[in-house]
């Protein structure tokens, strides 16, 4: 059955708006989108809502190919990101994707707060260029990550209230694992999202990393960088349990392949600077397949 169906979404703009949602999903979100498919079909559009309106405001800020400035790309994204929250708050939006968003929240009575904080950390990257300490850092992390977590909570069906606190330290987990990979690329943007007090007990300082020569104190930076993601992703485990069984499938594979980020910067030697570390189609094969059975039986079951 078409997913749009399975969920009940009947109304024609709506329907277009989460195919949108969809399509950016599918095109920039390769492997939260293989996650997603493992998810029961009449779940899956509220997903693609969420990425859709994530990625919508990413684009703003990060469009290396945009001409805007930053002081342009901050109005851009304060004018689109009120007219969402507004649209949340009186229940209609003629936004392309802020219609399905507003739709999402309506029905699973998601926290408009979750979006004013997203909102907020994507604001942050055009002004805030580094981090000193891991605490400052997580005032940008909750925001740009934890929240996705505590959105799709109410969508995977929590068993319990026990269910929050873990898929918050999942979506600190996968940020953090992009903050290690991208390091390169952060740069690029005139940002280093690694706290600079843990990288100067390493005896790493920005300069050092913009020479982007990797040295015996970038590595190990980064290998502590990469058991604190580790950490986040065990004590998070747990929290899959208090799951609606058919959603355990999609969060174990998206636990499994967003935090096995930090293994492909082990594979190719933490050369953040010359290389990009990638999940290969192997491994994902590896993850989803197992995942797709489980799924399949959760929901028989």
């Amino acid at each position: 059955m078409n997913e749009l169906d399975a969920a009940g979404i009947l109304d024609p703009l709506l329907r277009e708006s989460y195919t949108e949602c969809k399509r950016l999903n599918s095109l920039h979100g390769k492997t939260y989108y293989l996650a997603t498919l493992l998810l029961p079909a009449h779940k899956r559009p509220f997903v693609h809502a969420l990425y859709g309106f994530a990625r919508y405001a990413d684009e703003i800020v990060d469009d290396l190919a945009s001409t805007l400035t930053p002081i342009e790309k901050a109005e851009a994204l304060h004018t689109w990101g009120q007219e969402v929250i507004e649209g949340i708050r009186s229940g209609t939006s003629n936004d392309q994707v802020g219609r399905a968003l507003i739709d999402t929240v309506q029905r699973f009575n998601i926290p408009i707060q979750h979006f004013i904080d997203f909102l907020h950390s994507m604001t942050m990257d055009l002004t805030v260029t580094s981090y000193q300490t891991y605490e400052d850092l997580m005032e940008y992390v909750y925001g740009s990550a934890s929240v996705i977590g505590l959105q799709m909570v109410p969508i995977l069906g929590p068993l319990t209230e026990r269910a929050y606190e873990p898929a918050e330290k999942l979506g600190t987990a996968f940020q953090l694992a992009n903050f290690i990979r991208d390091v390169g690329e952060d740069l690029d943007r005139g940002r280093v999202y690694l706290p600079l007090q843990e990288l100067a007990d390493d005896g790493v300082t920005r300069e050092m990393l913009e020479k982007r020569v990797l040295t015996p104190e970038i590595i190990s930076a980064l290998k502590f960088q990469i058991s604190r993601v580790r950490r986040l992703q065990e004590e998070a485990r747990p929290g899959i349990l208090e799951l609606a069984p058919e959603s355990r499938a999609c969060i174990e594979a998206a636990s499994e392949l967003y935090c096995g980020i930090v293994d492909e910067v082990e594979k190719i030697d933490y050369d953040v600077f010359n290389k990009r570390a990638k999940t290969s189609t192997v491994r994902r094969l590896k993850v989803a397949l197992p995942a797709y059975v489980r799924a399949l039986s959760a929901r028989q079951s």
